[in-house]
């Protein structure tokens, strides 16, 4: 179920989350706009966002143990947050064009977006915590939802 307590590596993959979007923000892709984006995507995305923070902070399930096979979590959440940070460089090593922000990496498509959702879904696995993986599937829902309407459209305007 989860033991609250402070989570410092909750706490570091939100510093990996929200550094390189900050620094996005001021270096959106030229036409990227949030106008048209469906609105219950949208909720399950702001929704999703405020318990995944809030579960990544508050439940210690998260923090390091020793070393067992259950472990194997833990690092697989830690691979796919150094993979979406290598996704933020190479996309800001970029002309950052709108079609530069959907891109994947390795076999993973809209990098962007399922990592960080795949990194949290693997940490709520790790420590157990229910709240975790129920926040990162309504997460994933909008987030990922949100990231597709993008993609497809920009897609759409190529042809």
């Amino acid at each position: 179920m989860g033991h609250f307590g402070f989570s410092y590596i909750g706490f570091i993959f939100l510093l990996m989350l929200f550094i390189p979007n900050m620094i996005w923000a001021r270096k959106k892709p030229e036409g990227y706009t949030a106008d048209g984006e469906n609105k219950i995507l949208g909720l399950f995305e702001r929704i999703g966002e405020i318990l995944v923070c809030c579960c990544a902070l508050i439940f210690s399930d998260f923090n390091f143990r020793e070393i067992t096979a259950w472990s194997g979590w833990l690092i697989a959440a830690i691979m796919l947050m150094v993979l979406y940070e290598i996704w933020w460089i190479k996309y800001f090593c970029s002309e950052r064009q709108l079609k530069d922000f959907y891109t994947g990496i390795l076999f993973i498509p809209l990098a962007g977006a399922t990592l960080p959702v795949m990194a949290f879904g693997l940490l709520g696995i790790y420590g157990k915590v229910i709240w975790m993986l129920i926040a990162v599937v309504i997460l994933g829902i909008g987030h990922i939802g949100i990231h597709l309407e993008h993609y497809y459209k920009l897609n759409k305007n190529r042809k």
